[in-house]
């Protein structure tokens, strides 16, 4: 190894830390990440690994990978603005009505395990924060409830074919080609990985009630208050778009975020539509050139950096190396070996490291590795579920922790322990059922 490729990890190392110890050092995260993601390209480049040619098309792949996945990420908080903008999650939080913290909490996480499974765990996430800012005033309480939020979105991922982009992979390129099958083997286990934490809940849960965030409304409210009519016509459009996007990358097999900028470009023409006849000022707070103003800018550029030095570090060959390091030093064990794949991608990012073993793996004809087999319904579990025991872990953990804010220690303190136990549990459930 060159001493650039040992500088890329330094890099990747510290930057990384960096990220973590985001409020000590009192330099946001997105800093962090785009200075991480610029030097581990710059150093690439310095390492002479292919010419000036083959780096721009190699820089220019990876970014047109990231690019669809921010503009979904935007399309996504978009949407959800809007609907929030018509005050369309009062739909959901006021038939919600206990205060009891467990049964909420119960309640949440189910809530996000099944939506994530119909979506995706990213969108399932940007979708519950809203609802959790109706329902919890105290900040320290909803970053415990967002964090079971990160577990519940991930372990609903992982057993759909759509719930999440490395199951996706691994159905769309054929090694889990039969869909009903991956699902009745892959739920028992993650319901496993959430039923785990949830009943170890009540550790991180003080007192027993919540307490319901004051509603305030903004002055337009009471000018133009938004009609039942429009409530649930942003509603339902809203949660009809974001259920939509699945439907469409199936049907067309074009990028999810083409479904996401169709969703939301239906929903633009109708709220102009519907508020043509109201005066600028109060047409602004309802529209989506109001709400595109309430768009977290910075997590999307945090979003960025973390996805360049995590591409950096792959066309190097640093996951590539590493997947064949685990395949050596766990003498091919299929458990072990997605187990820890499932680990490390809490620290990267999991899409690479599935693409690794695709790439280091055939199908085989019968066994372990045939379409269907073990190992890779095994990888889509521990590849999904891996990522919550850090909350940079995921995408769903990384939207979590930009637009709450919480901090990569606080998270490792409170909600790591309990997403670890809760991976073991739903792995050892998964080797039981299949393994003997």
């Amino acid at each position: 190894m060159d001493i650039y490729a040992i500088l890329m990890i330094v890099v990747f190392v510290v930057g990384y830390a960096a990220i973590a110890l985001e409020h000590p050092i009192k330099v946001d995260k997105a800093a962090s990440a785009l200075l991480t993601g610029v030097l581990c390209w710059t150093l690439y480049v310095f390492g002479g690994y292919t010419d000036h040619h083959g780096v721009e098309l190699s820089l220019m792949h990876h970014l047109s990978e990231i690019a669809s996945i921010l503009f979904f990420l935007m399309g996504a908080m978009t949407i959800v603005e809007l609907v929030d903008a018509h005050e369309g999650f009062s739909v959901i939080t006021d038939r919600i009505n206990t205060t009891n913290k467990i049964t909420l909490i119960w309640a949440i996480s189910f809530i996000a395990f099944f939506l994530s499974a119909a979506l995706d765990n990213l969108t399932t996430a940007i979708v519950m924060i809203s609802l959790l800012r109706k329902l919890i005033k105290d900040v320290e309480t909803r970053w415990v409830f967002a964090g079971f939020v990160i577990i519940a979105a991930n372990a609903g991922g992982a057993w759909s074919p759509i719930g999440d982009v490395t199951t996706t992979m691994l159905w769309i390129k054929g090694q889990l080609p039969d869909v009903p099958s991956m699902i009745m083997h892959l739920f028992i286990p993650a319901i496993v990985c959430l039923i785990v934490p949830l009943l170890l809940a009540p550790i991180v849960l003080r007192k027993s009630t919540i307490e319901r965030p004051v509603k305030v409304e903004e002055l337009g409210h009471y000018t133009n208050p938004v009609t039942n009519r429009e409530k649930y016509t942003v509603f339902l459009l809203g949660l009809g778009g974001l259920l939509f996007v699945p439907v469409f990358k199936t049907v067309t097999h074009l990028p999810p975020f083409m479904g996401m900028m169709l969703s939301l470009g239906v929903l633009w023409v109708v709220t102009e539509i519907m508020h043509g006849s109201k005066n600028k000022e109060e047409r602004r707070s309802v529209s989506v050139i109001g709400v595109l103003q309430k768009i977290d800018t910075a997590s999307v550029l945090f979003f960025l950096g973390i996805l360049l030095a995590v591409g950096a570090l792959q066309v190097v060959g640093h996951l590539h190396t590493t997947a064949e390091f685990l395949d050596h030093a766990l003498n091919k064990n299929i458990y072990t070996i997605n187990m820890s794949i499932g680990l490390l991608s809490a620290i990267v990012d999991n899409v690479p490291l599935v693409a690794a073993a695709q790439g280091m793996y055939e199908i085989a004809p019968e066994g372990l590795f045939a379409a269907g087999g073990s190992f890779w319904e095994f990888l889509a579990y521990c590849a999904g579920t891996g990522g919550s025991c850090l909350i940079i872990g995921s995408a769903a953990g990384v939207a979590v922790m930009g637009l709450e804010h919480i901090s990569f220690g606080w998270y490792l303190k409170k909600i790591a322990p309990l997403a670890l136990v809760g991976y073991i549990g739903g792995a050892i459930t998964y080797i039981l059922m299949f393994a003997f």
